[in-house]
Formats: C-alpha cells, sequence, structure tokens
C-alpha cells in the first residue's frame, strides 16, 4: 500500500470512528505510520484528504450495493440482498454518521460526495423498484421513489437504533418491516 492509500485508509477509519472533528491530522499520521511531511506532500492539508477518503467509502459503498442490486432476481429479492448483506451495524453507516457531523456538512466539497452518495442510492432503488412493478412482481404498487427514500431511511434509521441499543436486533428489525411493507 502506498503512503498515500495508507493516508485515506487510516482517515476513512479515523472518520468512521471519531468524526470528522475527532480526527487531527496526527492521530492520521499515527494511525497511517506516516511523519507530518508525508501527509502534506500527498494533500494540502485535513479536508483535502478527508474528501479523499469519503469519496473512497461512498465509491466502495457504491459498488457494493450496485452488486447486490445487479444479481438475477425479482426487485424485492435484490432488495433483500441489499439490506441483508453483512454490515458493522454497531458500527454505523460510514456515510450516514457523517450526515451527522456539522463540519462535514458545513463544507460543500466534504458534503458532496455523501448528498451523491444517497442520491444515487435513492435513484439505483427507484429503478429496481420500478423495474419490478414493470415487470408485474408482487411489489405494493406504491410510487418507487417514495418507496426508495423510505428504505433508505429506514436502513439508515436501523443503524440509529441499533446503536441505541447496543444491539443488531432493531435494525434487523427495520429490515424487515421494510421488506414485509414492499411484499404487503
Amino acid at each position: 500500500m502506498t503512503t498515500q492509500d495508507r493516508l485515506i485508509e487510516s482517515t476513512r477509519a479515523l472518520l468512521w470512528e471519531r468524526g470528522y472533528v475527532g480526527t487531527s491530522p496526527k492521530a492520521i499520521q499515527q494511525h497511517a505510520g506516516v511523519g507530518q511531511g508525508s501527509m502534506y506532500h500527498h494533500f494540502t492539508g485535513k479536508p483535502d484528504l478527508a474528501l479523499a477518503a469519503i469519496t473512497r467509502t461512498a465509491e466502495e459503498r457504491r459498488a457494493q450495493a450496485e452488486a447486490q442490486f445487479s444479481l438475477p432476481g425479482t426487485a424485492v429479492e435484490r432488495i433483500t440482498a441489499y439490506l441483508r448483506r453483512e454490515r458493522e451495524v454497531l458500527k454505523g453507516c460510514p456515510i450516514g454518521r457523517l450526515t451527522q457531523d456539522p463540519d462535514v456538512m458545513a463544507d460543500p466539497l466534504l458534503r458532496r460526495p455523501v448528498e451523491e452518495m444517497f442520491a444515487w442510492l435513492r435513484g439505483r432503488l427507484t429503478e429496481v423498484l420500478t423495474e419490478g412493478v414493470e415487470r408485474g412482481e408482487p411489489i405494493r404498487p406504491l410510487d418507487p421513489a417514495a418507496t426508495a427514500t423510505a428504505v433508505v431511511a429506514v436502513l439508515q434509521g436501523g443503524y440509529v437504533l441499533a446503536r441505541a441499543a447496543d444491539s443488531t436486533e432493531p435494525f434487523d428489525q427495520a429490515v424487515s418491516g421494510i421488506l414485509g411493507l414492499l411484499t404487503g
């Protein structure tokens, strides 16, 4: 792994664990095992490095989601594969958690990959649901865009409930609930 990659991966881990404010340049350097000069050789500062880390996380999450959405099967089977894939539920969503970070949300550059990820996810879920409706699958005849937004909201809310309870059970219940609503 290159020094630049170690810095990005360390920043990704620290952002997920501590948030933007709690992730200092010194902590990033220590986690990556590099000196200050190496960090500033590759990045202009913490915001530049955080943008690279957030962008990489969003790209990774998008690829993971697309892997499930592209599977063969019905719309509900593909959405189920996405919702039930292995996750670190008690750590929360690494992108969703950033929406609670005021410094990320206040910076248009840092906010952009977060907004784009959720817009893509809602759009892709809308496409999957629309395909299912058009194929006559047994999906409740709800508005696909509104339903896609509800799926994302339930997923993110499931993370919050699980973290609050220190248990994955609320997350699993939220997923089961939304899937039950999709199939009636």
